[in-house]
């Protein structure tokens, strides 16, 4: 039985400073105990490479990367623009600094059924976040920030030995606030051989710019899009214009990849949206699908999810403080229909 994030969190290595970073050793020791047998990595797919191979060839994954740390300090990297030094120390609204921390990662088998495949997503999910969700389910890490500094070197590590476990892709899990520092471990990743598909898995309150900039870069796009309405997004997520800023970002997002391209059932290239249906339909479920179908198409990959739960600070703010039941779910998935969807589950 697949895991769900949170489980699979919980039943691995959440760090809290206290593994000891450094190359192999920083790798084993957040694996706590995996099989990781040093094995070479899996040939070429058939499918061809990650557009990103190209792109650092040609030098211009290199501008990008300048240009990407231009955004930094001050910090520009998410519609928040709150402007703050973070390379002198002083972190953002999202509680992040100069530096980063993973407080987690390995072979998930919970993701959707293209990205997991048999072997799973590479996933890595680094701290703190650009959203504060009240209903957040990965509260420790996302609002508390549990989590081990890592350097640019040990996540091109943990890039490399995902892919040596025969991971399908690289997930990289709440990246928003943090895309230079990945941009730049990719660099050190590609020397070193990486060759599989980059998963970008954002809330989707993303700046339209760095998204631009990140053509070519991701291969596929996990975007949620958690609310239609303002006024939710500003209670529950304290996210202002959220509704506006993830859906010039979701359709950036396809312009830049399409639907989602598979061989063999196992996705290399384009979007899959998630949406999670909320008590009363908080987040505009019906909203959401119409949407999706005007703007994108109906072809478009749609992950319609029921696990919601109240957790963190939910039970302060009713509805949210129980969950969805078996009737508001059909109707959600009854919209997706009526509205034209034809990937979604």
């Amino acid at each position: 039985m697949a895991l769900s994030r949170r489980d699979f969190i919980k039943g691995g290595f959440v760090a809290a400073g206290t593994a000891a970073l450094g190359g192999v050793g920083f790798v084993r020791n957040l694996f706590a105990g995996g099989a990781f047998d040093g094995a070479g990595a899996a040939p070429v797919a058939a499918w061809g490479q990650p557009r990103y191979i190209g792109l650092e060839r040609s030098g211009e994954l290199e501008r990008r990367e300048r240009a990407l740390w231009e955004l930094f300090s001050p910090c520009r990297l998410c519609p928040r623009m709150c402007g703050v030094n973070r390379s002198a120390g002083n972190a953002g609204i999202c509680s992040a600094a100069a530096d980063f921390r993973v407080a987690h990662f390995g072979a998930h088998h919970g993701e959707e059924g293209p990205l997991r495949g048999r072997r799973g997503s590479g996933t890595i999910f680094f701290s703190n976040c650009n959203l504060l969700c009240v209903f957040c389910l990965n509260w420790q890490i996302a609002h508390r920030g549990d989590g081990t500094i890592a350097s640019h070197d040990n996540l091109a590590s943990i890039m490399l030995d995902l892919q040596n476990r025969g991971c399908h892709n690289v997930n990289l899990v709440t990246p928003t606030h943090l895309v230079p520092h990945i941009v730049s471990a990719l660099r050190l990743a590609i020397a070193r051989g990486l060759h599989i598909p980059l998963l970008y898995n954002t809330s989707a309150y993303d700046s339209l710019e760095v998204i631009q900039l990140l053509d070519g870069i991701v291969d596929i796009y996990l975007p949620d899009f958690k609310f239609q309405s303002a006024e939710p997004a500003v209670r529950f997520a304290q996210a202002p214009n959220y509704p506006i800023h993830a859906a010039a970002a979701i359709k950036e997002m396809h312009r830049q990849v399409g639907v989602l391209q598979q061989t063999d059932g196992i996705a290399h290239r384009g979007m899959i949206i998630r949406h999670l249906v909320m008590p009363e339909n908080l987040a505009g479920t019906d909203a959401f699908v119409r949407w999706v179908v005007s703007e994108l198409g109906p072809d478009t990959h749609v992950n319609i999810m029921s696990q919601f739960m109240p957790m963190f600070r939910a039970n302060e703010y009713p509805p949210l403080n129980r969950r969805i039941t078996q009737a508001e779910f059909t109707q959600a998935m009854r919209w997706a229909h009526e509205a034209g969807l034809r990937n979604f589950h």
